[in-house]
């Protein structure tokens, strides 16, 4: 099995900036990935995403395999000929939808048969067929194992059982995965909240080894403490050389804290999603250009950052476009929060390279409005 290699630049405190060496394109970690669910970023170009400063984008083995299907796509050149992204991309294993959406599903030692979403056919996903659909179909450059996602609460024998299966899962997509020269496999570290079972789940993840190393089962309703206090315990579990991945993860101070405690990558629907519903992301958090406040706001939603949905637009013009239910509201929006997102983790990357990420951190919690 290819590891891409990791060259990690500097360090400050646990916090690491550096660079993932894919054969299609460097990503600059720490890096958010954002969210082309269905093959697309929603709202958005594929140039708008990458001239934000998206190094990589994430693409879904669940809706993928659904619409249009996975042997379609390889049909038409695999994911990045059809999408039109030629950078990086990784691709989920398919099983966080099929735990999150499925109306019926049927989990064994096999595998997971689920009714789809979208016709209520019927599917089967096993870790070979996940790893054939992102390594051989999709064409995804980091690849990652099917895995059972703990939901929360969880009780400590469930969350136990669910580990060790997501165990047994990795070594078979191991194997699937075999040897690759432009690939790469991450394995995903699960238990829950106990610290004893992500022990377990990293230290036996790393004997089998894989290219990166994800912590899967957060951001499912444990909370902000919660999350971090299962970092704090994880993240030095996982091997140094290796990138680190938080999966589906988060707001903008989710990023902060994460990155604090030495993650090197994300991925989330949130700026997209928010984007959809009139929300713009800023360094004290998030405003709803719905509001009658921004009726006759000229100013833009952040002139400091090289974006034209930030810079070039009024509030009053996007306040105007979402009252009216335009799709240019959403799209600018869209454009926006990515943005910003990419800016914060160029800011924090800067940071982390000029020893001053400590007071980035604590400047940064300190202005957030209260929620």
């Amino acid at each position: 099995m290819t590891d891409f290699p990791f060259e990690i630049a500097a360090t400050d405190g646990q916090a690491r900036t550096g660079v993932l060496k894919t054969t299609r394109g460097e990503i600059r970690t720490p890096a958010f990935m954002p969210v082309g669910t269905a093959a697309t970023v929603k709202a958005l170009y594929m140039d708008q995403v990458r001239d934000a400063g998206s190094d990589i984008i994430l693409g879904n083995t669940y809706h993928l395999m659904l619409r249009p299907g996975a042997e379609r796509v390889k049909r038409l050149g695999g994911l990045h000929a059809f999408s039109g992204w030629s950078g990086p991309m990784l691709t989920d294993s398919g099983g966080f939808q099929v735990w999150s959406l499925a109306n019926l599903r049927k989990l064994t030692e096999d595998g997971v048969t689920f009714q789809s979403h979208v016709d209520g056919s019927s599917h089967a996903l096993t870790p070979e067929r996940s790893i054939e659909i992102q390594a051989d179909l999709l064409g995804s450059d980091i690849v990652m194992q099917l895995d059972e996602c703990t939901p929360f609460p969880c009780p400590k024998d469930a969350a136990r059982e669910s580990m060790e299966l997501s165990l047994r899962w990795g070594k078979r997509s191991k194997t699937a995965f075999g040897e690759r020269d432009s690939q790469t496999l991450f394995g995903i570290v699960q238990g829950s909240v106990f610290e004893d079972l992500r022990r377990e789940s990293a230290e036996r993840l790393v004997e089998t080894g894989f290219g990166g190393y994800a912590i899967g089962g957060l951001a499912v309703g444990e909370g902000f403490e919660t999350m971090c206090e299962v970092l704090d315990f994880t993240t030095p579990l996982l091997p140094a050389d290796r990138p680190r991945y938080l999966m589906g993860v988060g707001k903008p101070v989710d990023l902060v804290e994460a990155i604090a405690r030495g993650v090197d990558m994300f991925d989330c629907v949130l700026p997209t999603r928010s984007g959809r519903h009139g929300q713009a992301w800023t360094d004290e958090g998030p405003i709803n250009l719905k509001n009658a406040r921004f009726a006759e706001d000229q100013s833009p939603l952040n002139e400091h950052i090289n974006c034209p949905a930030s810079r070039d637009y009024s509030k009053a013009y996007i306040h105007h476009l979402i009252r009216c239910g335009e799709y240019l509201g959403s799209m600018l929006l869209s454009w926006h929060n990515i943005a910003y997102y990419q800016d914060l983790m160029a800011r924090m990357r800067a940071a982390i390279a000029n020893g001053t990420f400590e007071g980035f951190r604590k400047d940064f919690r300190s202005g957030l409005r209260e929620s």
